[in-house]
């Protein structure tokens, strides 16, 4: 690659770049072999700093790193390693053929998941920026780290509820017993029992044909006869107090609204001072890969950030990926294990028991506590595991969001110059008053419409798509392996490259037209249909994150001067960061130096890794 491709800006400028330059340099040296040399003007912003005070240190702007790299594994298997892998592998590997579904899925860990994994965290580390800024490599496609943000902020808006519901039967697990182990509370109804098989022997005992088994039985003499659980009423009717449909908002609760509450100050005074902390607090197998890896998220990039300039990455991508999944295969023993234990209790079939979502978590493990000895020490454990588990998941979502924040505000807006624990404060409490839609008694029916459509399934698959084109075909598979060399001291697998270059984008962009093109509409339970404007509800979340690529791309086109190819050049230039200058060949970095009798107030930008 010739210097003029890596490091030349002599096409037209944009408006809209003005404010990014101003903050990190595009490349100032532009030369052919042979010419003579030329020094790019030196100016504020673009590798200089103007001061008065000579104490001021050399380097570039100061940024966190992890205080251990054990932190930032730790972090990365708390954001990747949550709920996810709880609730969802277990009933998808049930869905899908049981051991069979293991075939696709780890053929996707080694061709989706690793590979995009070490990407976002590749690049964060390269770039040294979270977010937005991450796609300085490209600014073209700056939308990328848009539509990242959004998905990542949806996320913690609506993740957060699984840990209030954790919460508030963390805080009802202390009584024997369990109050969803009985009936006869002011929330049960008459058909609440807590003894299906009385009722169902009483059945199976009559006549009937011979060809009907007697787990068919068992199934219809629940249906027939109304009976709900315990367990099942203390959920809809106890803590969600479900209304009837999307379109009946109804109260609000107010023992939810205070475990939401705590939850997010909890949230809060454990990132606030940043990484530091942190760290320390800790349709198919395709969607299920991107959904429990975090991929897309934008997380990644943002803890990949914080990382040493040559930190292997390589080595803690197949580690993580490692980690991840083999948490799910462990999580899939045991819950399999609970929900057949619940199947032989209650007579029922197994698909009668599993479901994908909170259902899993707050119906059948409820139930399986209340069964044990010591039921109450038990039920408070597992909600106490269950808390443990999702905050670190949402810790480290939270802080990817604030550090795309921090690293996108110009700093001397006004949210920019305040301290980072007032942007902490303010977007914790957006977020919190967002929630309190969820806290309703329709608040069950908001929740799953963001679950569905705003940060899972066809949105992450859309954005795991265009990050591997853009860093593949924009900036090059090959000279981003060259990046990640100078960083690690050697080149990865080329499988890496083929899977950024053709094989992940397919599949991607595979499993993308297939969720299209067999779109349901969304159901709750089985039974509730959602209504239309509902579903342009749910779209309007999910393509509030597509579009901000093709979106991003067409208005940065637009305010670019110059021809389409010149604008095309401009706009795929990569921005370097400061750190990035120590990696100029000497003689370029040399005609950076500005000359000490032109300029005797400027001081250098030098890395400091």
């Amino acid at each position: 690659m010739s210097p003029e491709e890596h490091f030349s800006n002599d096409c037209g400028t944009c408006e809209d770049e003005s404010q990014e330059e101003a903050e990190v340099a595009r490349p100032l040296v532009s030369e052919t072999e042979g010419s003579s040399t030329e020094v790019a003007e030196p100016r504020l912003g673009t590798g200089l700093i103007d001061t008065g005070d000579p104490a001021t240190e050399l380097g570039h702007s100061e940024r966190q790193t992890w205080s251990r790299q054990m932190d930032f594994i730790m972090s990365c298997v708390g954001f990747a390693v949550g709920l996810g892998n709880v609730w969802r592998f277990p009933y998808l590997c049930y869905k899908n053929g049981g051991g069979v579904f293991l075939i696709p899925y780890l053929l996707m860990v080694f061709v989706g998941g690793v590979p995009v994994f070490f990407l976002e965290i590749a690049l964060g580390q390269f770039m040294k920026q979270g977010g937005v800024a991450t796609w300085n490599i490209a600014p073209l496609f700056k939308g990328l780290g848009l539509a990242s943000m959004v998905i990542v902020f949806f996320c913690n808006t609506y993740y957060i509820m699984v840990l209030v519901w954790g919460l508030y039967f963390l805080a009802h697990s202390f009584t024997s017993p369990l109050p969803w182990a009985t009936c006869g509370h002011e929330w049960n109804t008459v058909n609440c029992t807590t003894n299906f098989s009385r009722v169902c022997l009483n059945q199976s005992l009559s006549p009937s044909p011979a060809n009907v088994s007697s787990l068919n039985i068992s199934a219809s003499c629940l249906e027939h006869t109304g009976l709900r659980s315990s367990v099942m009423e203390f959920w809809e009717r106890k803590v969600l107090r479900l209304s009837g449909g999307l379109d009946e908002v109804g109260d609000i609760n107010g023992y939810l609204v205070l475990c939401l509450l705590a939850t997010w100050v909890i949230v809060y005074f454990c990132i606030w001072k940043g990484v530091k902390s942190a760290g320390k607090v800790w349709i198919d197998a395709a969607t299920q890969i991107f959904f429990s890896y975090a991929i897309g998220l934008g997380a990644l990039t943002a803890l990949g950030s914080y990382n040493r300039f040559n930190n292997n990455c390589y080595q803690d991508a197949f580690i993580l990926a490692l980690i991840n999944s083999g948490t799910s295969f462990f999580a899939g023993f045991v819950v399999f294990s609970v929900l057949g234990f619940m199947a032989a209790e209650q007579g029922v079939d197994i698909s009668n028991v599993a479901e994908s979502g909170p259902g899993l978590a707050f119906i059948a493990y409820p139930k399986a506590v209340s069964l044990m000895p010591l039921a109450p020490l038990w039920a408070a454990l597992f909600f106490l595991m269950l808390l443990v588990l999702g905050l670190d998941s949402q810790f480290v979502g939270v802080e990817g969001f604030i550090t795309g924040i921090m690293d996108m505000l110009p700093p001397k807006s006004f949210l920019g110059s305040q301290r980072r624990e007032v942007v902490v404060a303010i977007c914790c409490f957006t977020c919190f008053t967002i929630d309190l839609s969820m806290v309703t008694q329709g608040g069950m029916y908001v929740f799953q419409l963001f679950d569905y459509y705003s940060a899972s399934g066809i949105t992450l698959l859309w954005q795991a798509f265009w990050e591997c084109v853009v860093v593949a075909w924009v900036y090059g598979a090959d000279r981003f392996m060259d990046d990640v060399a100078c960083m690690i001291g050697y080149r990865p697998l080329p499988y890496m490259k083929w899977c950024w270059s053709y094989v992940t984008p397919v599949v991607c962009m595979g499993v993308f037209m297939f969720h299209v093109v067999n779109y349901k509409r969304l159901v709750y339970n089985a039974v509730y249909v959602y209504p239309w404007w509902g579903e342009v509800l749910g779209w309007f979340l999910a393509l509030s994150s597509m579009l901000c690529i093709p979106l991003t791309v067409l208005y940065k086109l637009l305010h670019c001067k110059g021809s389409l190819r010149e604008r095309w050049q401009h706009l795929t230039t990569p921005v370097w960061g400061r750190h990035h200058l120590e990696f100029l060949p000497p003689e370029n970095e040399a005609r950076l130096l500005p000359k000490a009798e032109e300029n005797k107030n400027t001081l250098l930008y030098e890395s400091v890794i």
